[in-house]
C-alpha cells in the first residue's frame, strides 16, 4: 500500500492549528507592510505588499488553499513560497496585494476548537479583509484571487464584499466530495468505497463516528462539521452568481485539480476568461506530470512560480482597473 501519509499532502484537510514561520522577504523595490484585521473573535495577520512608485494601485486579496496554510502558501513540511512569489511578482507589475495567515495559522489566532470551525468562518475572514481594503480608500480597484479551496471561499466573499473582479487559481469546478473521491482513486478500492459511504453521510448532514485509521486524518470526527459545511457549496453554482469580471486559471500538470474543473467553471460563467497554463502544477510551478517529480516541487522554496500565470493575472487586473 502506498504511504498513507501522502493523504495529508493531497487533501490538507487536517489540523488547522499549527504555527507556520513567516518567511523574510525583500522583493525588489516593493514595500511590505504587516497588517491585521479583527473578525470579532480573532486577530488575523497578513502582509500588504505595495509596488514601488505607484499611486492608488489596484490590489488583490490572495486567499490560500485548504489546511493549515500560511500567507506564503506554506504548511508544515511543505514550504514552497508559492503565494509569496505570486505577491512579489505582481508587485513588479504595479499591483498591490494582501495575503494572510488563516485563523489558527502563523500569527493569526483562533479561539475555536477544530470541531467548531465551519467553511463559512473562512468566508467571513476573507470578507473581513475585503472590508478593510475598501475602508482604506488607497486602491483603485479591489480583486480577489483564490487558490485551490481558496477559490470557492473567494467566490462567495467577492460577491459579499463587492470586489471589482475575481480570479480562480486551481479551483475545483465540482463539489468537494467528487474531487476527493477522484483523488482517492490512486489508493485501494476499499478506501475509495469507504470514503464514498462517509461522504454520502456527510452530504446528508450526518456524522460518522467510526472512521478507519487509514482515513482518520481526512474524516476524523472533529473535522466533520467543517466538511459538512463545505459540501453545501458547489463552485460552479457560486461562480455563476458573480456579476464581476472573472478569470479562471488552471495548470495542465496539476495532480490535485483537473483541467476539466476549470472548464466546468467556464461553462458556469460563459463570459469568464479562461487560461490553461501548460506545465503548471498545483503549487503554481513548472512540474513534470510524473507524480513523484511533481510532489517534489511542493517543498521547493526557491523554485519560482510560472511567469505566464503572472502575465495573465496582471493583464486581467490592469485591464479592469482602467475603468
Amino acid at each position: 500500500m502506498k504511504n498513507i501519509k501522502s493523504l495529508i499532502l493531497i487533501f490538507a484537510v487536517i489540523c488547522l492549528f499549527y504555527n507556520a514561520q513567516a518567511n523574510s522577504e525583500n522583493p525588489d523595490g516593493s514595500i511590505p507592510i504587516e497588517m491585521a484585521v479583527y473578525n470579532g473573535a480573532d486577530s488575523l495577520y497578513g502582509t500588504l505588499l505595495l509596488p514601488k512608485d505607484v499611486e492608488s494601485p489596484p490590489v488583490v486579496l490572495i486567499i490560500s488553499g485548504s489546511g493549515p496554510t500560511d500567507r506564503n502558501g506554506n504548511q508544515f513540511g511543505m514550504v514552497n513560497n508559492s503565494l509569496r512569489f505570486l505577491a512579489q511578482d505582481l508587485a513588479l507589475k504595479g499591483i498591490a496585494s494582501v495575503r494572510y495567515d488563516k485563523r489558527g495559522v502563523g500569527k493569526s489566532t483562533c479561539q475555536q476548537a477544530e470541531i467548531e470551525l465551519l467553511f463559512e468562518h473562512f468566508i467571513d475572514d476573507a470578507a473581513c479583509w475585503l472590508s478593510e481594503l475598501k475602508h482604506t480608500n488607497k486602491f483603485s480597484n479591489i480583486f480577489v484571487a483564490g487558490h485551490s479551496e481558496g477559490s470557492l471561499i473567494g467566490m462567495v466573499a467577492a460577491k459579499r464584499g463587492g470586489a471589482n473582479g475575481f480570479i480562480s487559481i486551481a479551483g475545483t469546478g465540482r463539489r468537494i466530495d467528487e474531487v476527493l473521491l477522484e483523488q482517492l482513486s490512486i489508493y485501494p478500492e476499499v478506501m475509495v468505497n469507504t470514503s464514498k459511504v462517509i461522504l454520502d453521510s456527510l452530504l446528508m448532514g450526518e456524522y460518522v463516528n467510526n472512521v478507519s485509521p487509514l482515513l482518520y486524518s481526512l474524516f476524523r470526527p472533529s473535522v466533520q462539521p467543517y466538511m459538512i459545511s463545505w459540501l453545501k457549496y458547489n463552485p460552479a453554482e457560486q461562480l455563476a452568481l458573480l456579476t464581476i469580471p472573472v478569470l479562471i486559471i488552471q495548470g495542465t500538470t496539476d495532480i490535485q485539480v483537473q483541467v476539466k474543473d476549470a472548464e466546468l467553471l467556464k461553462e458556469a460563467k460563459a463570459n469568464a476568461e479562461l487560461a490553461i497554463i501548460e506545465g503548471m502544477n498545483h503549487v503554481l510551478k513548472y512540474a513534470d506530470a510524473e507524480r513523484t517529480k511533481n510532489l517534489n516541487t511542493y517543498s521547493n522554496s526557491e523554485l519560482p512560480v510560472v511567469p505566464e500565470m503572472i502575465d495573465v493575472i496582471s493583464e486581467f487586473i490592469l485591464k479592469y482597473s482602467e475603468h
